[in-house]
């Protein structure tokens, strides 16, 4: 529908028949005595017309107004249970993954231990190979400098 700038286009229409009217009743054939009393009595009732447009409007307006308010005032607290439900499932879901989460971390530690277990005792085996290996080298390092070393063969003439 068009809208004019302060009002509408059915405003507008009945400003203009109000205008009609009265301009109407101002060039009637009648006198200045009877053109006011029938103007007295449209203003009068126009007037009452008014105020029954406005007392429809405000109730209708205070209804509305009351029947948003409780429908905000039911969705608050359905949103707000929502939420609460929400909270608690979120709440439940980091409680089991920080269970998880925990089971995770022993499990890595024990494994943690056995594989540094395991890598000790190995190394300690490397260690006591390696020194046997180096004993029995120095052992046969000892030997053969022990042993006597003959003297070259010298040849006469030479």
């Amino acid at each position: 529908m068009y809208e004019r700038r302060g009002g509408s286009v059915f405003g507008a229409f009945l400003f203009g028949g109000l205008i009609g009217a009265v301009l109407g009743l101002l060039f009637a054939p009648r006198s200045g005595q009877e053109t006011r009393e029938m103007l007295a009595e449209k203003g009068q009732e126009y007037m009452g017309e008014g105020k029954e447009i406005y007392e429809e409007g405000r109730e209708r307006l205070v209804d509305a107004y009351s029947t948003a308010r409780g429908t905000v005032a039911e969705k608050a607290e359905e949103y707000k249970g929502k939420v609460g439900e929400v909270a608690e499932v979120v709440k439940e879901k980091i409680d089991e993954g920080s269970q998880v989460v925990r089971s995770k971390v022993t499990e890595l530690g024990k494994e943690a231990r056995a594989g540094i277990k395991t890598g000790a005792e190995a190394a300690k085996g490397a260690v006591d190979v390696t020194g046997d290996k180096a004993k029995g080298a120095l052992e046969f390092v000892a030997e053969k400098t022990a042993e006597p070393v003959a003297a070259p063969a010298v040849e006469p003439g030479v």
